[in-house]
């Protein structure tokens, strides 16, 4: 097999072609494709027949632009930063600064379809300072340029409402980010993404383009506070938007999401200690657990637990439940009043249970409550203690200010952050997305409540989900008294404040309860930076001489100062192998360092040897095995060497 040298690949928009509504949902419109939306999608120009065809769906100024964005690949890559995180050698979660889109460009051959939640938390629209203001022409040089890593150092935008492109630029920011976001969720993942009244109409069109308006699954709404100084009403809400990569494979799956019943074992606890108290009495107990009820606020989580408002040695219950088919179209059969003897009156959508023998399992289980003849359709009793998971409902509630002073307790009672989400409602949605070892990315991470959520779902649930955090190193506000505080504390940037939480709460977390064997209290860092590989810049082809100097530049394809941690990353990028890939030096290689990078997600090995010269004898201790993959300096080896690789493996070079 012919060697070939390594190159960076950051899309692979050819393989979008195959199933292409289910791949590209936005290429669609009223059922048909819109040639123009599949062209830039596949990052190519097509005209269609009738070129003044009309489609239904949201507009824009700049919205071609923000599409085409997504297909621009990134120079950059990801450098890990050894000393930032906590127990880097063993953890799996990750913790990403720099700009997000450039990021996802980047991790979308390693990490695509792997990702079972999305979270996010995008800056709402408020008409302050715009830090995402992207260029179409140089997306990683902008950033480069605002985070000082550049000769100038950029000033963020002011986003006005007075600008008559007030929602397009937000728009524009956010549909890029949304279609490379679509590209990691397996076919059974979940998007969610926070949001407020400005831009919640124009979200949802985006969403719906993107994901495909069959794959809509909620809005849920968020009661955070009430305010007292508003004109006219109180708007203290905000909103999740919930989408399916796929709805049809969650149906096709039987996937029934439940969340644990919240007070319930405080109600057991209750209720043991009414019924000693007053010797099984139901009529003083049940009398007990009404007062125990009244005396909790309206959005305390355990006050719809007093709907179970009647008692017995099972426990609290309620016999008021439908015993109708859902939809109606259900079985219709006999059922005898056990004290008439005579067919009870049937429900007008039929009888809830399918068959007449399943009727008659749960009439014996005491499932069935009668009414007083057969005059009256039976009921269905549902017992507190038996059943302790319910589906999560639409309407939450969450006060802002219990989630502020949450999070300052974090620093010590500081405020060093504004508006933080809070981290128990999103771990709530985390362990009711989410089965073991999933993995949780959310790429507007701010003060990194996504990571903090995830641990905690990792305790209420007993499993092993990791997360990956990508958030800009954007400048505190040194205006803001939360500013202030963080300065104060070292903390310039956001990024470096959810770093410091991460720390911050394992430290917290390894206090309350000793970790167990599988837990992953710890993370790994790393920042984006220019790509190790020199890029092909600058040239419009007209000079013969440059084209020389490009050639000779080709010789040494790399960057002057890379080093073998970076760049190793950057091939484990290129090769798609995910950053929380195992790595390992090659025992049987003595004279090279051989690295040896495998992943579960991969059917191959990668190693890779970064010494300026390769020897023979470690070439012939490599011990290759079916479909690996070899990678090293192209000036470390001579021809005849490319010539043995090439014919044992697949020969990469740099």
């Amino acid at each position: 097999m012919p060697h070939t040298r390594l190159v960076p690949e950051f899309t692979f928009t050819a393989d979008r072609i195959e199933q292409l509504r289910e791949v590209v949902p936005e290429a669609f419109a009223d059922g048909k494709i819109n040639w123009e939306a599949l062209g830039e999608a596949l990052g190519e120009h097509l005209e269609p027949d009738d070129a003044s065809a009309e489609h239904f769906g949201l507009l824009w100024p700049g919205k071609r632009e923000a599409r085409r964005l997504a297909a621009v690949p990134s120079r950059g890559t990801l450098l890990p930063v050894p000393g930032e995180g906590v127990d880097e050698e063993r953890t799996r979660n990750l913790f990403i600064e720099g700009d997000n889109l450039e990021v996802l460009k980047l991790l979308q051959k390693a990490y695509a379809t792997r990702v079972k939640m999305i979270y996010i938390d995008p800056p709402y629209n408020t008409g302050n300072d715009f830090v995402y203001n992207d260029s179409f022409t140089d997306p990683l040089g902008d950033y480069l340029r605002k985070t000082g890593q550049a000769d100038e150092k950029g000033a963020l935008t002011t986003n006005t409402r007075t600008d008559g492109r007030f929602h397009s630029n937000w728009l524009s920011m956010m549909y890029p980010r949304l279609r490379m976001a679509r590209t990691f969720l397996r076919d059974d993942g979940f998007l969610v993404v926070s949001i407020d009244d400005t831009e919640i109409h124009h979200l949802r069109g985006v969403l719906n383009e993107v994901f495909g308006e069959e794959n809509y699954l909620a809005t849920l709404v968020w009661d955070r506070n009430r305010k007292n100084d508003a004109r006219f009403f109180s708007v203290g809400h905000e909103y999740m938007l919930v989408y399916a990569k796929a709805k049809d494979v969650l149906i096709e799956r039987d996937v029934v999401l439940r969340a644990p019943k919240e007070g319930v074992e405080q109600v057991r606890a209750e209720w043991e200690r009414l019924r000693t108290a007053y010797r099984n009495d139901w009529s003083q107990v049940r009398a007990g657990l009404k007062l125990f009820f009244d005396t909790m606020a309206p959005d305390d989580p355990m006050k719809p637990l007093a709907r179970f408002n009647k008692v017995d040695e099972r426990g609290p219950y309620r016999d008021d439940g439908n015993a109708s088919w859902p939809g109606g179209g259900g079985p219709r059969y006999e059922v005898l009043h056990p004290r008439t003897h005579k067919p009870c009156k049937v429900p007008k959508r039929g009888w809830v249970f399918s068959t007449k023998q399943r009727m008659e399992e749960m009439i014996a289980a005491g499932v069935v409550v009668f009414g007083d003849d057969d005059t009256l359709v039976p009921r269905i009793r549902t017992n507190l203690f038996e059943r302790t998971d319910q589906v999560l409902r639409s309407v939450q509630f969450s006060y802002a200010q219990t989630a502020s002073q949450q999070f300052d307790a974090i620093f010590g009672g500081k405020k060093v952050f504004d508006n933080a989400k809070p981290f128990n409602d999103l771990a709530k949605l985390v362990d009711y997305l989410c089965g073991p070892d999933d993995l949780v990315l959310d790429f507007f991470a701010g003060s990194a409540t996504t990571g903090h959520a995830t641990w905690l779902a990792n305790r209420v649930g007993g499993t092993s989900r990791k997360f990956i955090c990508v958030q800009l190193p954007e400048p505190v506000n040194d205006k803001e008294l939360s500013g202030k505080n963080a300065l104060s504390m070292g903390l310039t940037t956001i990024a470096h404040i959810g770093k410091e939480r991460l720390r911050r709460v394992i430290k917290q977390l390894r206090k309350e309860a000793k970790p167990t064997v599988n837990e992953d209290l710890g993370f790994c860092v790393l920042k984006l930076v220019q790509s190790h590989y020199k890029a092909w810049e600058g040239f419009t082809g007209e000079d013969v001489d440059q084209v020389q100097i490009r050639f000779d530049d080709a010789e040494e394809p790399l960057l002057p100062g890379w080093t073998p941690g970076g760049l190793l990353t950057e091939v484990m990028l290129v090769e798609g192998f995910p950053l929380d890939s195992t790595v390992a030096d090659l025992a049987t290689t003595k004279e090279n360092r051989v690295q040896v990078v495998k992943s579960e997600y991969c059917a191959h090995r990668l190693l890779v040897c970064l010494d300026k010269k390769v020897k023979d004898t470690s070439l012939d201790a490599l011990a290759y095995e079916d479909q690996d993959v070899f990678v090293c300096l192209e000036s470390a080896l001579t021809d005849q060497a490319k010539q043995r690789l090439a014919d044992r493996c697949t020969l990469k070079t740099i």
